[in-house]
């Protein structure tokens, strides 16, 4: 299903002046990657589990991303990052960044982060899909692009990132 009726109308015009194909997918609120695996068991993609953290002085964000059924600790992902403590970051950090709210993190939000203030992890292994899902900025719908167009997407972002073994 296609649709660009909902949401935050700025991903899917990047997503179209970058000629990136998605498909969109409409569901109910799912405001965690648990509650949205209930709607995604028919759509062929690696569905991603986004958190957004801050460090300890508040003076860098990290958006990591990695697949949804993968369990990872704070501390091991602190351990794994080499970034200090770090802690979830608020609802208005959220905003503050990437104009997204909590229960909707997503990389689309990046379109938001003009400074290229935030630093990707990204879980190495999600390079061994065809096609990965993320929300629209909002948690009723989910995006299916390409992993090839998602990596084309974070170039034109800018923003940096990085490829590493979370688990």
């Amino acid at each position: 299903m296609k649709s660009e009726n909902k949401g935050d109308q700025r991903v899917y015009e990047v997503l179209n002046e970058l000629n990136i194909p998605f498909d969109y997918y409409e569901h109910p609120p799912a405001p965690t990657a648990e509650i949205a695996s209930q709607y995604w068991k028919d759509i062929d993609a690696a569905h991603c589990k986004n958190l957004f953290f801050r460090n300890h002085k508040g003076n860098k964000h990290y958006l990591v991303i990695f697949h949804f059924q993968e369990q990872l600790s704070i501390r091991d992902l602190e351990q794994r990052l080499k970034q200090g403590k770090l802690t979830f970051a608020s609802e208005r950090r959220m905003w503050q960044y990437l104009q997204i709210k909590p229960g909707s993190v997503s990389p689309f939000g990046l379109i938001h982060d003009k400074e290229k203030h935030v630093f990707l992890f990204l879980d190495e292994n999600l390079q061994n899909y065809e096609r990965i899902s993320f929300h629209p900025n909002h948690n009723e719908a989910s995006l299916v692009v390409t992993f090839k167009d998602f990596i084309r997407f974070l170039q034109y972002q800018g923003n940096e990132y990085v490829f590493l073994k979370l688990y």
